[in-house]
């Protein structure tokens, strides 16, 4: 079988989509709870995966559905793009959360007459690691920085962000982010016990293409033939 890669997953979450897309699914009828459908989908593509790829799928100690090659899974509804994801440390929100995402987007329409449904996927979307944080912070500190801040500064903007650091935390962080700019993240990251991630800026900004560190996988609903 062939190694999973990068590579081979986006070329194989873009078939999948296209696939799945198409096919009827009875037990998914009448069904609105989204995790359901998120759970489905998930196993639907480890097991398409599975039978192409030399691949085992992550346990919770890896925390991340895809540990070899650095990415997690994320399967949400257009309706309300968003997922949970754990909380390890406040950085995260400024330079990403330490992996790759994919981002399944489908948009499930219940046929009443053969009581099947369907999964339209409007967009397959890959996140690159390092852009994985949270854009107003990010667009924030950038900014800042072109506009010569000091620690003073950016230590005032992290506490009014209200990243959950105290000041030990907030002052190192801050030397941290002079000494290594983050990139723009696309993500909007809430604070709570888990990160709230929401998808929406970055699923727009992929439609548009030629966005550094987002790839959109399928061709947008307006795009395709």
């Amino acid at each position: 079988m062939e190694r999973l890669t990068v590579p081979t997953l986006k070329r194989a979450a873009s078939e999948f989509a296209s696939h799945l897309s198409g096919t009827p699914v009875a037990q998914l009828y009448g069904v609105t709870d989204g995790k359901a459908v998120g759970t489905y989908v998930e196993h639907a593509f480890h097991k398409h995966l599975g039978s192409r790829f030399q691949h085992e799928p992550g346990s919770s100690a890896s925390g991340i559905d895809f540990p070899s090659v650095g990415v997690d899974l994320k399967v949400t509804s257009i309706r309300q793009p968003q997922s949970s994801c754990p909380f390890r440390s406040a950085d995260q929100k400024v330079y990403g959360l330490g992996h790759h995402l994919l981002v399944l987007v489908y948009h499930k329409q219940d046929d009443t007459a053969a009581r099947v449904a369907h999964r339209l996927f409007g967009h397959v979307i890959f996140i690159e690691r390092d852009r994985t944080g949270d854009y107003q912070t990010t667009r924030g500190l950038l900014e800042m920085m072109d506009r010569g801040a000091n620690r003073d500064d950016v230590v005032a903007f992290l506490e009014d962000r209200n990243l959950p650091l105290d000041e030990v935390g907030r002052q190192q962080l801050a030397e941290r982010i002079l000494a290594a700019p983050p990139q723009q993240g696309y993500l909007t990251v809430s604070n709570a016990l888990q990160w709230r991630l929401q998808y929406g800026r970055a699923i727009a900004l992929a439609a548009k293409g030629s966005t550094p560190g987002l790839e959109s996988l399928v061709a947008p609903p307006g795009n395709r033939p």
